[in-house]
């Protein structure tokens, strides 16, 4: 079973940075695809940005250039690097993990999540 365990989320005043980090378990993490994704009351849950087992990204176009997402396949982590945050960044924070039976041919996905991290900008 994996386990996925989010930490760093707060209170920040816009145009501050925070780090958000995941912390996984029960699976090969370098084999796994993984992701933060954030939802807001009463809408649904929005990729953020993905980084692929091969180290590829991908983010939605309201955070590229301020977010970063990283790995460390040693210490089986995975991090959202947040600046130049904007209220509308505000939302519960989910840390995704997507498990591949073959993970050399990409097939036979499985999605985790993890409990969310709240992040609020705000002055």
């Amino acid at each position: 079973q994996v386990q996925l365990v989010e930490s760093g989320g707060g209170l920040v005043q816009p145009g501050g940075s925070l780090r958000l980090s995941c912390a996984a378990s029960g699976s090969i993490f370098s084999d796994n695809d993984m992701g933060w994704y954030r939802q807001t009351p009463g809408k649904e849950r929005e990729l953020v940005a993905t980084i692929t087992n091969g180290g590829s990204t991908n983010y939605a176009d309201s955070v590229k250039g301020r977010f970063t997402i990283s790995r460390d396949n040693a210490k089986n982590l995975v991090y959202l690097q947040m600046n130049s945050l904007k209220p509308k960044d505000t939302a519960v924070y989910y840390c995704n993990a997507v498990v591949f039976i073959r993970p050399s041919k990409r097939v036979g996905r499985r999605d985790y999540w993890g409990q969310g991290t709240q992040v609020t900008v705000s002055s």
